[in-house]
């Protein structure tokens, strides 16, 4: 048995949080946030179609993608999530964001979250960056589950959750207060012994 399958057997952790891990795919790096990132998350976090199914309001200044940022470090410091920007490999351009938030250690469960610019959309970046993510979590941070909640309108997520394996596992019915009102979310799941195989 390789060292992945015992951690995932285990839920096992190897990472120590000392340093913001980096990843890379074949078109993808994925690193911590950096003062430069503000002008690009801005940019996503300001697109009313990105923002259609995340849970917040578009942003209207730059300050808020600081406060973003400030999250992103936060999380990290108290080992309850990790985030990712997304740059393209060849020409550094800032794509998105991916990550994990609500770890519990405990229970080695976590939820993933994701999302991309829009010129981005459609190129098969957000399955390969997932991937990475999902290499680390049952990896390194030892997940024995990754959730995830999706809008029920939002067809490219749930495609995409079916595209990397993840599971139905119900309706979550007016789940979250949103933008004025009740919501439900799918819940999506995927266990360590299902990505292993």
């Amino acid at each position: 048995m390789n060292e992945t399958n015992l951690q995932h057997q285990t839920g096992e952790a190897s990472f120590d949080w000392s340093e913001f891990p980096r990843l890379e795919t074949p078109r993808l790096i994925l690193r911590e946030a950096r003062p430069e990132d503000r002008e690009g998350l801005f940019g996503l976090y300001a697109d009313e179609e990105v923002m259609r199914y995340i849970p917040l309001d578009p942003f209207e200044s730059i300050e808020e993608a600081d406060d973003e940022m400030g999250w992103h470090a936060r999380i990290f410091r108290e080992r309850t999530g990790l985030r990712w920007m997304i740059e393209e490999r060849d020409t550094g351009e800032f794509v998105g964001t991916c990550g994990f938030l609500g770890l519990e250690r405990e229970h080695n469960r976590m939820e993933i979250g994701y999302d991309l610019t829009r010129s981005h959309w459609g190129k098969g970046m957000m399955p390969e960056a997932i991937r990475a993510v999902l290499d680390f979590g049952f990896g390194p941070l030892g997940a024995n589950k990754i959730e995830a909640r999706v809008d029920p309108d939002n067809a490219a997520s749930i495609r995409l959750m079916d595209k990397l394996g993840f599971t139905l596992e119900g309706r979550l019915r007016q789940h979250e207060f949103e933008k004025g009102r009740y919501v439900d979310l799918l819940a999506y799941s995927i266990l360590a012994e299902e990505y292993s195989r």
